[in-house]
């Protein structure tokens, strides 16, 4: 039997899905599994807030150092046949030259097989090389029917109602502003809007507010990197505090709204579900947020009152 290491949540989080989680042997701290934790961060157990954190990334940019370290005793005692690494984002993830450079030591070299998707398509690809790598590739197109079906759905309602596109933006991170970028966009399009701050197939990148008050969404959904819901509600004063902010016409529709980060800046299958929640906010008359996605998002209006 193969042993497999995953080293990115969202590969951990396909192997589960297609049913593959009997030979994976080694993940990350994130990771949604409890096979043994591999890859770990400096961060870990951190309450930092958004600008606190955009300061430690930087800083260790700066240095040349990484967030994260492996545990090479574990990982020598597993012994593993194929590692997942990414390269899409080091500040994410720990990245495939850090596990190239722990795993020369080993007394077996495991292959490196990295996933660099920027868009839908490739996050489609990456779990048909995910179950390939497992022998089992019909594993991955059995998934992505299932997935196809889904969206198949949301295109043909908002074609059949000639629903029109709605002007949106997310939100990758709170303090500094980060638009959106790689698979987002394509996820937002696909929901029936358009995010024209956006930078689809590339990385996010600080946004000065003055251009999102010109630009005035009607629909802002603030997803932070990592984020859940009851988190990124921690943080609301970084955007109500904002000079204009109640003319945002996002605001005034009472379309503001937070949301679990998995569903959009995690490149697994999750995705799907981020396009069916993005649908509901998008064009509510058309589509209801499904039940298992009631949890993951909360209206900013309702955190208001409570605040």
């Amino acid at each position: 039997m193969l042993k497999i290491c995953s080293f990115l949540p969202a590969a951990t989080s396909m192997i589960y899905e297609m049913g593959l989680e009997n030979e994976l042997v080694g993940v990350t701290f994130e990771c949604p599994s409890d096979k043994p934790k591999v890859v770990r961060s400096y961060l870990e157990g951190n309450n930092h807030t958004s600008k606190e954190i955009d300061q430690i990334v930087s800083q260790s940019k700066a240095q040349g150092k990484s967030l994260y370290y492996i545990d090479d005793t574990l990982l020598e005692s597993i012994s593993p046949d194929i590692i997942f690494t990414q390269d899409v984002c080091d500040v994410c993830q720990i990245d495939t030259s850090h596990v190239a450079r722990s795993i020369y030591k080993l007394k077996k070299e495991p292959e490196l097989i990295p996933l660099i998707p920027r868009n839908l398509d490739d996050i489609y690809e990456n779990a048909i090389t995910i179950a390939k790598a497992f022998g089992k590739e019909d594993r991955a197109y059995e998934l992505l029917v299932k997935l196809k079906i889904r969206t198949d759905y949301i295109l043909y309602t908002l074609r059949k109602n000639n629903a029109p596109l709605k002007r949106v933006m997310v939100l990758e991170w709170l303090d500094p502003i980060y638009n959106c970028g790689h698979w987002i966009p394509y996820q937002i399009s696909q929901a029936g809007g358009i995010d024209m701050l956006s930078n689809p197939s590339g990385y996010s990148i600080v946004t000065d507010w003055e251009r999102i008050r010109l630009y005035n969404p009607e629909v802002l959904v603030v997803a932070p990197c990592g984020f859940e819901v009851n988190r990124s509600s921690q943080e609301l004063e970084a955007l109500t505090k904002l000079e204009g902010w109640n003319d945002l016409k996002a605001v005034q529709n009472n379309a503001v709204f937070m949301a679990d980060a998995d569903m959009f800046t995690q490149p697994s299958t999750t995705v799907v579900d981020g396009i069916e929640l993005l649908a509901a906010l998008f064009h509510p008359t058309l589509f209801e947020v499904p039940s298992k996605l009631k949890h993951k998002y909360l209206p900013f209006h309702t955190i208001e009152k409570v605040m």
